[in-house]
């Protein structure tokens, strides 16, 4: 007879909106390889109320040691404010736990070399929340763009333009650099480019432009961008909290195919579509067709890969060089924006500006007190 899953004692550190809505039901997903075993949170109140909507035997917590001296969880999920999220996460990889943190992992890339080498001391790994990569739809359209079934990529475009209103800024830790990292770039848009850089892999050079144009806040409201990627292809990058009209679409245009996806907060295999070029004969465009299996972008996804590698002692997606990709691309897009002037992979290394932060210390964007 075949041996039961393996269950992995968790750990919740937060106990806010992303955690209910989107780490719970993941856990509840997988409860026969999970069991909840604490929950994290420094509001006493939301803290029993989040035990209370979780049920079981969850152990609370107001303190991240203290949980982890205690409790020596398997692994940790981190769902609070961003400026926490590296401090959080350094510390569980060092009580041995596996982590899984909403994005963005961590403020910046030198921030991101403080979780790594973490890692490298502990030997567990951190992973950051970027969940459309694990919806069947996008699995499906990687596999036929890496394959060549769509022909060379050409063309690419990747907008988030969503909306935010005064009320949402006025959260006093949204907007600021010192804890969210940034604006839309890094709080927002990020999903999406980093599901086209899931699609057509390394980048080369990107030229971009920042904005305030509506919301008075330190970081950006807008930014757009345009990219080289190493196989050839250009592409678009637009992320916006200034559009009435919400949508969430990636675009690439290949020498056979278009292959789009449209959504909002989350994907399944309805919302890609396939249109072949005039000269692809239908029976080709056929086999296009997404998977019979429809699996939703959702944390449930991404957790459920993380604990595959769990089981076989790999390092996750999510995380590792994957993860630092995403936010060198976030990087390198705040320091053409600031500068003027397009940036290549890899050119931004401890001792550059925008390694320790992503304002760069730019007179024009940095806080004050760094200005």
């Amino acid at each position: 007879m075949p041996l039961p899953p393996v269950r992995r004692r968790v750990a919740v550190v937060g106990t806010g909106a992303v955690v209910v809505d989107g780490h719970l039901p993941a856990l509840r997903a997988h409860a026969d390889r999970t069991e909840l075993v604490a929950a994290v949170d420094v509001d006493p109140d939301r803290l029993d109320a989040f035990r209370g909507l979780a049920g079981g035997q969850v152990a609370g917590y107001t303190s991240v040691e203290g949980m982890l001296d205690a409790v020596r969880p398997d692994l940790v999920l981190i769902g609070t404010p961003p400026s926490l999220h590296r401090e959080q996460a350094v510390a569980s990889l060092r009580a041995g736990a596996w982590v899984l943190c909403e994005k963005p992992l961590c403020l910046s890339l030198a921030e991101y070399d403080e979780i790594a080498a973490a890692e490298d001391a502990s030997g567990a790994y951190a992973s950051v929340i970027l969940q459309h990569r694990y919806g069947s739809g996008s699995v499906h359209a990687r596999e036929l763009i890496a394959s060549g079934a769509l022909g060379t990529p050409l063309v690419a475009h990747c907008q988030t333009t969503w909306h935010r209103d005064a009320a949402y800024y006025a959260v006093p830790w949204r907007g600021r650099w010192a804890t969210e990292g940034g604006g839309p770039t890094m709080g927002h848009g990020i999903h999406q480019y980093d599901l086209l850089l899931h699609l057509l892999g390394p980048w080369e050079e990107i030229r971009a432009m920042a904005g305030r144009l509506v919301h008075d806040t330190e970081s950006e409201d807008v930014s757009t961008a345009l990219v080289r990627f190493r196989g050839g292809a250009l592409a678009t990058v637009v992320n916006s909290v200034l559009s009435p009209d919400e949508v969430s679409r990636v675009r690439v245009d290949c020498a056979d195919a278009t292959v789009e996806l449209t959504h909002l907060y989350g994907h399944r295999n309805d919302d890609w579509s396939y249109t072949p070029a005039r000269h692809v004969p239908a029976a080709r465009a056929a086999a296009w067709r997404p998977p019979p299996h429809d699996v939703p972008s959702s944390h449930a996804a991404q957790l459920g890969a993380l604990l595959d590698a769990c089981d076989t002692g790999v390092r996750p997606p999510g995380s590792g060089r994957e993860a630092r990709a995403t936010l060198e691309f976030a990087a390198a897009l705040y320091k053409s924006a600031f500068t003027g002037r397009p940036v290549t992979a890899g050119e931004i290394v401890a001792g550059d500006p925008f390694h320790a932060a992503m304002h760069g210390g730019h007179p024009d964007w940095a806080p004050r007190e760094h200005a």
